[in-house]
């Protein structure tokens, strides 16, 4: 969520931003409501610290009064005091009215976009960030994509997951199930390894979580709500990881927490339709790991390179062909400030799947969810929120079965042998 000092300070800055970010007008006209409504906000605030204070100081004039024996002129005083608790009564009402107003229309602003995001709209207005130097593998005559070569190999039943439920939701069989447990394994370990503290959290979280990372309102359509409850099926293990620490006031000293979990993952996906859903392209439910960083302003853009140099060694490792993008305003999260996607290449199908999404978010979820620290000074400040994935599985299984077939099987890349326990899918 927006700051409101930003919005009222720098009000042309965050127009530009959210114009960058392909706001709607709705959403631009909102900016002099806003400021309305926190003039209001002020006005009425301003009203009844007055009348706070007129009534503490009648409060110590009645003491004295009776204490004198003047006890006609403090009934006198004590009736205005009774009129005044009922003026208070109902400008706090108000004020609390303002308050919510004012969070309902910041809400739905979008986070602004760092200075380096590129102008578009679309995907194809995406900048190359780091593009694939070396040649793209050649696949032998006769090929298959990965949903066919699942078939073949007996790794996933896409049918199977039709009739237990419905499309996007896959059921791994014998390689393929140990395929999906052994990556799983490794981008766990390898974060570790990089200083993340795993944690298994929740599946589901309530309407405050959700609201806290930024999923409501924004992407209400897009999740799994469980109405009798109120929860949600988590869209990814961001939400409740980074939740952990809502309403928390951190130390400057207690920089950095590094978080990583793996939890399924539960999406929509609503509109979705065509080439893009076939076979793993297009899930609403997947495996996915995820590393959360949470940080001091000053550090957080260092990081998330670090983040992204995390990521990248994952796809080095895994012996595939990839590509990182800095998204354009446009195709960028309603969160993020700045979002490195990864893609790796789909050698059967001829086109790049996005694999990773690396993103800092700045203050913007660290609002919502009052996650703050105390700086050298001893002044409370809003903390950075960062977090990628690393790695989505669907995608990955997708593409390492496609770039490494051969006529004899699907070779398994070196560093996942340790965890599959054999070298060839034949």
């Amino acid at each position: 969520m927006l700051e409101i000092g930003v919005i009222r300070d720098q009000k042309e800055k965050v127009l530009s931003g959210l114009k960058t970010k392909n706001c709607n007008q709705e959403q631009l006209e909102l900016l002099d409501k806003i400021i309305q409504e926190d003039d209001n906000r002020k006005s009425t605030q301003t009203n009844l610290d007055n009348l706070l204070s007129r009534s503490n100081k009648l409060a110590g004039e009645i003491g004295a009064l009776f204490k004198s024996g003047n006890a006609e002129q403090a009934n006198v005083l004590k009736d205005e005091v009774a009129a005044l608790k009922e003026e208070i009564k109902s400008l706090d009402n108000q004020l609390k009215a303002c308050k919510d107003a004012l969070d309902e229309m910041i809400i739905q602003l979008p986070n602004l976009p760092h200075e380096s995001v590129p102008q578009g709209k679309k995907p194809e207005d995406n900048e190359v960030f780091k593009g694939w130097d070396a040649p793209m593998p050649e696949l032998a005559p006769g090929s298959l994509p990965h949903w066919e070569l699942a078939e073949k190999y007996d790794l996933i039943s896409f049918k199977d997951g039709v009739t237990l439920t419905g499309s996007g939701f896959p059921v791994y069989k014998g390689k393929g199930a140990r395929l999906q447990r052994a990556l799983i394994n490794f981008f766990l370990d390898e974060a570790v390894a990089a200083g993340y503290h795993e944690i298994q959290p929740p599946l589901m979280v309530n309407k405050e979580s959700a609201r806290a990372t930024g999923q409501l309102p924004d992407k209400e359509g897009q999740m799994y709500h469980c109405e009798k409850d109120d929860f949600y099926l988590i869209p990814t293990a961001e939400v409740p990881l980074t939740n952990l620490y809502r309403d928390t006031i951190l130390q400057k000293a207690d920089f950095p927490i590094k978080m990583t979990g793996y939890t399924p993952c539960f999406r929509r996906e609503a509109g979705s339709y065509g080439a893009d859903v076939k076979g793993l392209n297009r899930l609403h439910q997947f495996d996915k790991i995820e590393i959360v960083r949470l940080e001091h302003p000053e550090n957080s853009y260092d990081v998330l390179m670090e983040m992204v140099a995390h990521v990248e060694g994952l796809l080095q490792k895994l012996e595939l062909p990839f590509r990182i993008l800095r998204l354009c305003g446009g195709d960028m999260s309603f969160n993020s400030a700045l979002t490195f996607d990864f893609e790796t290449w789909s050698a059967a199908q001829g086109r790049w799947l996005e694999v990773s999404s690396v993103s800092n978010f700045e203050t913007f979820q660290a609002n919502r969810m009052k996650l703050r620290f105390k700086d050298e000074d001893g002044k409370t400040r809003l903390a950075h929120t960062l977090n990628g994935s690393a790695l989505a599985l669907a995608r990955i299984v997708a593409t390492l079965l496609e770039n490494h077939q051969t006529p004899i099987g699907i070779r398994i890349p070196a560093a996942l042998i340790p965890y599959t326990g054999f070298d060839l899918i034949s």
